[in-house]
């Protein structure tokens, strides 16, 4: 998504949680019996912005948000049935998702607006979640930046809203300025 939500038709936050959060829910619902009969692991692909609400991204942040959500309470209900359970967050990822992100009134924006050669590939972001599923992580945060969000957000988070709204300036094309 990419749009301010003032200017946004409420369709689109509809879409987001349908694909992201009751896609997860979904999947995790219909697989249960199977994961839990073979001790196996529920991976959600998260972002910062399940943790970090983010500029012109409104209804992708509350999917994300929802998800994590979901994910913690199920995790703790299976506290005791060896299900494993973890919140995947990689970053921003070189990939066709922002050519491929909701405009205001739902349409594909069409272009990027982030530069994608600066990012992870999606096969480095792959080899990360195998092995922190491996390793029985609960959750995964790539990158530095990532990181650094999600603590200082918590540490200090009107000094992060400052530093997320002068990075979201910094788009091409921006929509806060």
């Amino acid at each position: 998504m990419r749009a301010l939500f003032k200017d946004l038709d409420l369709v689109v936050i509809r879409n987001l949680m349908d694909v992201n959060f009751w896609g997860t829910v979904y999947c995790t619902k219909y697989a249960m019996p199977e994961l839990l009969k073979a001790k196996g692991s529920v991976v959600g692909i998260s972002s910062i912005a399940g943790y970090r609400g983010l500029p012109g991204r409104t209804g992708y942040s509350a999917s994300k948000f929802a998800m994590n959500g979901f994910l913690e309470a199920l995790r703790v209900e299976n506290l005791k049935t060896g299900l494993h359970v973890m919140i995947a967050a990689p970053g921003f990822t070189a990939s066709n998702i922002r050519n491929t992100a909701l405009a205001k009134d739902g349409r594909s924006q069409g272009e990027t607006s982030m530069d994608e050669g600066k990012m992870m590939s999606s096969d480095e972001v792959a080899k990360h979640i195998v092995q922190a599923i491996i390793d029985k992580k609960r959750t995964l945060i790539l990158t530095g930046q990532g990181k650094l969000a999600v603590l200082l957000n918590k540490l200090i988070p009107a000094w992060v809203d400052k530093k997320v709204y002068e990075l979201f300036t910094r788009e091409k094309d921006p929509l806060i300025k």
